[in-house]
């Protein structure tokens, strides 16, 4: 049965969640390149959020569900399941505020991710991702030991942090004298897309937010052009690990339906190609799944041309292997 108690965060949540992190959270540098302004052929703003504590914008959600838990849950500590960046977000807040947490994470999520998880001090439980289900191993540790679950997106208090990055993102476009016309942010389950779309709604309605997936992986771009929720087909593969989810979200697709445009589909050799132009013309490391949104704009797939376009590279937790497979193949 839906969650018909999950309730869209008002902009004045989001702000309160952009004061609530703020002696947390990096505020990550809005960038511009003469590189992209000419592949766009109009003016990019790129949000690096690759520059994030913990690597992601991840941590944002996450703090600002953390921060609300009362002392006694907090004494119960908290469990994720994520194939990473969520997973280091929980992982990383619970020990800064003092908290135990349990993160169920895939058996193929990239070695560097399991690893920071532990090093950030979470008990990490391994699953298939192909043949379990993590919402029930997570729940059923959470019910064991009286813990909080931090769903990566179906959280309305996750989805308020997630939309303090596109607050932040805003107000410096603004402090620049700019006015976005187009926001390309990548999707997986929608949550950073769903704060996006409630922030930008408020303070820049002008701007069209693309939630940006892989071709193999584009539920929410199909979700969308139906408008219901329609699943992923079993036994895909897409290098873009951090965004690959079966369905959207019920609770995130509800508050992106009306708010955003299509949705854009990239191919995992646009994202390879991605990942080397950010390393070699933007000095940045930038993981698949947080590179989709950059090869989104750089592969053509929405107009750029004489206009402003605001860009999220959302992630550089990437495996060096692979980053050596972009750079050198590009």
């Amino acid at each position: 049965m839906p969650d018909t108690s999950l309730i869209a965060p008002t902009i004045a949540e989001i702000r309160a969640a952009a004061a609530r992190i703020a002696p947390y959270a990096a505020v990550t540098p809005l960038l511009t390149s003469p590189a992209l302004d000419a592949a766009a052929g109009g003016r990019v703003l790129l949000k690096a959020e690759v520059l994030q504590h913990t690597g992601s914008f991840k941590l944002r959600g996450a703090l600002n569900r953390l921060l609300q838990l009362t002392p006694e849950e907090r004494t119960r500590g908290v469990v994720a399941y994520s194939s990473g960046n969520h997973a280091q977000a929980v992982a990383y807040s619970a020990t800064l505020l003092g908290m135990r947490s349990v993160i169920v994470m895939p058996k193929d999520a990239p070695a560097l991710k399991i690893e920071r998880t532990r090093a950030f001090g979470a008990e990490v439980v391994l699953y298939d991702r192909y043949t379990e289900d993590r919402v029930a191993i997570g729940g059923a540790i959470a019910a064991e030991r009286g813990s909080t679950v931090v769903p990566p997106f179906e959280d309305p208090h996750v989805v308020a942090g997630q939309g303090t990055l596109a607050l932040e993102a805003f107000a410096q476009a603004a402090s620049l004298g700019a006015q976005p016309d187009t926001l390309l942010v990548c999707c997986g389950g929608g949550g950073l897309t769903a704060g996006c779309a409630l922030a930008a709604e408020a303070v820049s309605p002008g701007t069209t937010v693309h939630p940006c997936e892989p071709a193999e992986f584009d539920d929410m771009a199909r979700s969308l052009e139906l408008g219901y929720r329609v699943p992923n087909e079993p036994g895909k593969r897409s290098i873009c690990d951090a965004i690959v989810t079966d369905i959207p979200g019920e609770f995130t697709f509800a508050i992106n339906q009306p708010r955003v445009g299509r949705g854009l589909r990239v191919t995992d050799d646009d994202v390879l190609r991605a990942i080397a132009f950010a390393v070699r013309e933007l000095k940045l490391v930038v993981e698949p799944g947080g590179a989709a949104a950059l090869a989104a704009l750089l592969s053509g797939r929405v107009e750029t041309a004489e206009r402003t376009t605001l860009v999220v590279v959302t992630g550089g937790n990437i495996d060096p292997q692979l980053l050596a497979r972009a750079v050198g193949g590009a």
